[in-house]
């Protein structure tokens, strides 16, 4: 109580606005309480018929147990009076409270509890004036995104607030069940997606297929994302040609062909590879695709196999084209091996695009996913 700078009084004496004097007396039947701050004090009668009295200068919002309260923390309850702000303290939370559960909250004190705690919760009593006043707080204040947490209490006088709930015998260990029910409530939709996230330790994923690996090392994956970046002249398109050649093939040829000294996984099932090229002139793909089956000695290119010039088209046309393309050939060929996408940067209106940039590679590392294949981006430096 020390703490609230709460004290037990004998008396109190003061005077109305039109300086008549009044005052108390504290007895065994009608105990007297001062909530004593600096310039005001609150008097408090629980067994009076007048149970709130008031002395000094008020502020403009009375708001009980802001002082004590940390910085920064989880969880902070609003509750209908002082008693109840105490009650919750001494069981480990914390509480504050208004001068009434109907007192007019200020919008900027709640924007500062919400920044100095993640949720903020309204407690008051279990009766009917309780519930209503909590609901409409929460109505007014929904763009906090403030709770309410409601009491298993019939809302009798005897039993209403959470000071009657510690007071049944409910502990601490309780009132943290009742809130972790509401939290789930309030997470419904994330649970049931956790549960499709959470690691199952009994049942092993399937490993990724390695599509692209070098000395063992996997670097390409089914599910994933591979770039390559590099500036003009480092030999990025010889590059890729080496890669998207190793997945034309579907199987090893004794010798095996050059591939720069990368391992390719060969397309023993015939999934579809596909090659989008967003920079290269129709003719200069075309020679490009020659080059690449002549590394693995072909004469023809594979039915699984699709270069697609996209230069003349615009920019949105070109990632809504590799979308349902990407859905249409993975039907066709029950599958894709392999996904390349020669010129990312050309999918969207500016690579110094951070928003524009995240939502592509987004994207692309969803369908990455839904087909599960290997995207390859290559990304040219100017």
């Amino acid at each position: 109580m020390q703490r609230y700078g709460v004290r037990s009084l004998r008396s109190f004496r003061s005077e109305t606005a039109e300086g008549k004097r009044y005052g108390f007396m504290s007895s065994t039947h009608e105990p007297l309480f001062g909530y004593v701050r600096k310039d005001y004090v609150k008097i408090y009668r629980p067994s009076s018929a007048t149970r709130f009295v008031y002395g000094g200068r008020l502020p403009d919002i009375y708001t009980f147990g802001i002082e004590q309260l940390p910085q920064r923390d989880d969880m902070l309850f609003i509750t209908g009076g002082e008693k109840d702000v105490m009650s919750l303290a001494a069981h480990g939370f914390h509480a504050i409270c208004f001068n009434s559960e109907t007192a007019e909250i200020d919008a900027s004190i709640i924007e500062m509890l919400v920044r100095r705690f993640r949720h903020v919760f309204f407690l008051y009593d279990a009766d009917e004036t309780g519930v209503k006043a909590s609901t409409l707080r929460c109505e007014q204040f929904a763009p906090y995104n403030v709770r309410r947490i409601e009491l298993p209490l019939a809302g009798t006088k005897a039993e209403k607030d959470i000071s009657d709930y510690f007071r049944l015998g409910y502990s601490a260990e309780d009132f943290h069940h009742l809130i972790t029910d509401r939290l789930e409530q309030l997470y419904t939709q994330t649970l049931m997606l956790l549960d499709s996230c959470e690691i199952d330790y009994r049942h092993p994923p399937d490993r990724s297929q390695t599509v692209i690996a070098s000395r063992g090392v996997p670097l390409g994956t089914y599910d994933n994302l591979f770039c390559i970046t590099g500036g003009e002249g480092t030999g990025k398109s010889n590059y890729v040609s080496a890669l998207i050649a190793g997945t034309l093939l579907t199987e090893i040829p004794t010798p095996p062909p050059d591939l720069l000294g990368l391992e390719v996984t060969p397309n023993t099932s015939h999934k579809a590879v596909l090659h989008y090229d967003t920079e290269q002139s129709e003719y200069q793909l075309h020679r490009n695709v020659g080059k690449t089956l002549r590394r693995v000695g072909l004469d023809a290119m594979p039915t699984f196999y699709h270069p697609v010039f996209l230069a003349a088209l615009s920019r949105k046309d070109r990632l809504q084209l590799i979308k349902d393309s990407l859905d249409l050939y993975h039907h066709r060929h029950g599958g894709i091996h392999l996904v390349v996408i020669d010129g990312i940067a050309d999918l969207i209106r500016s690579a110094n695009d951070e928003a524009e940039s995240i939502a592509v590679v987004d994207e692309l590392y969803r369908l990455a996913g839904i087909y599960h294949t290997c995207i390859l981006c290559v990304l040219h430096f100017v």
